[in-house]
């Protein structure tokens, strides 16, 4: 595996997860990192996309998988997310950040995430 890696910080979506019923109703945004490792030799030589990630695209894709199918639990969305990044080819390892700012917690904070790092299998 290459030390390469592209960075995508503080991708916003608005989605529906949560444990209580006004999370459900009411949404808030969901904030995304992600590190995600591969080799880019191959399409720095040629200049060639179609051997590395479109970034772009990455992000929609990860937007959309944060936005769908309402659940319970942070960790639950971030495995998700891991599964989306994972799907290119090109991935090799990536870690995920979900930030849920808006949280119901009853003391002042300024955020809660969970961070997990998965690797192709």
């Amino acid at each position: 595996m290459a030390d390469d890696f592209l960075t995508l910080t503080g991708l916003r979506a608005s989605a529906f997860h949560g444990v209580f019923e006004h999370e459900r109703v009411e949404g808030q945004d969901f904030f995304i990192d992600l590190k995600v490792w591969l080799d880019v030799r191959a399409a720095a030589s040629g200049d060639d996309l179609s051997r590395t990630i479109h970034y772009g695209e990455l992000a929609e894709e990860v937007v959309v998988a944060v936005e769908r199918d309402p659940v319970d639990l942070i960790e639950t969305v971030a495995e998700r997310i891991a599964a989306v990044v994972l799907a290119h080819e090109a991935a090799d390892k990536v870690q995920v950040t979900l930030h849920k700012p808006s949280a119901p917690i009853t003391v002042p904070f300024s955020d809660v995430s969970i961070t997990i790092t998965r690797s192709r299998s």
